[in-house]
C-alpha cells in the first residue's frame, strides 16, 4: 500500500512540472505567448506595400472580403495557422519573416499608419454562393411521348470550405454554400419523377476528399431516348477547373440510373 502512495506521489510530482506522456517524439504543444503577442497588429508584406494581416487575440484576419478568419499559434518556432505550419525565419516588434508552402520566405513589418485598418472594415467575411432559387423548366417530345421536365437550383445553408493559398503563398479558407437540387419529369399528366439531390448521393462514383471540397453547382437537361430523359450534374471544386460531370437517366418507369461521363 505504502508503494502505491509513493507511486501515485511521484505521478503528481511529474505532473505539476510539466512532463508529458508518449515518449521523447511526442509534440510538445506549449504556445509561446510572448511570440503570439508581437504579432498582434496589422503587417504589411515588404515586398508589395500591400495590407496582408491582423493578428488580433487568436485570430488571423485578410483585408478580401472572402478569405475566412483563421485561428493562430505559434509554438517553438512554428506559426501555425488553421491547418498549415510555416517556420518563422524573424520575429521582432516590427518585423516577421516566415517560410510559406513553396519555401519561399515572406517578409511582413508592422503597419503604422491608422489607414490600414480601413482595410477591414467589412465585419463579415462574404459566402460564396447562389443567393437564389433558380428555376428551368421545357417540354421535349421523343416519339409520340411529351416530357415536362423541372429544376429548380436551391442555396442551403450547408458550408462547403475551401483552402487555397493566397499572394504570399499562405493557406486561406474561403466558404461556400451547396446547393441542393430539385427534379421533377412528368409524362403528360403522369409525375415519374419528382426528387431533391444533394451531392451525397454521387459519393460511390466521386472520391470523398474531392466531394468534400466540392459544391453541386447545376443540373442541365441534356436529350430523351427510347430509355427515358438524360439530366447532366455538374459537380465542381469553387473556383477551379476540376469537374465531375454525371449523367442522371429518368427511366420511364420513374427509377434512376447514373453514370460518370466525365472529369
Amino acid at each position: 500500500m505504502r508503494k502505491i502512495c509513493e507511486l501515485f506521489l511521484l505521478t503528481l510530482i511529474f505532473a505539476s512540472c510539466g512532463w508529458k506522456t508518449g515518449g521523447e517524439d511526442a509534440p510538445q504543444l506549449e504556445e509561446n505567448l510572448e511570440a503570439k503577442a508581437l504579432l498582434q497588429g496589422i503587417w504589411i508584406e515588404d515586398e508589395t506595400d500591400e495590407v496582408s494581416f491582423r493578428a488580433e487575440g487568436d485570430t488571423i484576419y485578410y483585408p478580401d472580403s472572402t478569405s475566412q478568419p483563421a485561428h493562430f499559434m505559434i509554438v517553438n518556432d512554428s506559426l501555425w495557422l488553421g491547418e498549415g505550419r510555416y517556420a518563422i525565419v524573424k520575429q521582432t516588434a516590427h518585423l516577421f519573416f516566415l517560410q510559406n508552402q513553396n519555401g519561399d520566405e515572406v517578409r511582413y513589418r508592422k503597419s503604422d499608419s491608422d489607414e490600414d485598418s480601413l482595410a477591414f472594415v467589412h465585419q463579415k467575411p462574404e459566402i460564396l454562393s447562389v443567393s437564389e432559387v433558380l428555376k428551368m423548366d421545357s417540354v421535349v417530345t421523343f416519339g409520340s411521348e411529351r416530357y415536362h421536365w423541372y429544376i429548380a437550383v436551391n442555396p442551403t445553408k450547408y458550408r462547403v470550405v475551401k483552402t487555397t493559398y493566397n499572394s504570399d503563398g499562405v493557406g486561406v479558407d474561403n466558404v461556400y454554400y451547396d446547393n441542393i437540387i430539385h427534379v421533377s419529369l412528368y409524362n403528360g399528366s403522369v409525375c415519374l419523377f419528382s426528387r431533391d439531390f444533394k451531392k451525397q448521393m454521387f459519393e460511390d462514383m466521386i472520391p470523398k476528399k474531392f466531394l468534400e471540397q466540392a459544391i453541386l453547382g447545376n443540373m442541365q437537361f441534356d436529350h430523351a431516348d427510347a430509355r427515358g430523359c438524360h439530366f447532366n450534374a455538374t459537380l465542381c471544386i469553387p473556383d477551379g477547373a476540376s469537374c465531375y460531370l454525371v449523367d442522371i437517366l429518368i427511366g420511364k418507369d420513374g427509377q434512376i440510373s447514373m453514370k460518370l461521363l466525365e472529369y
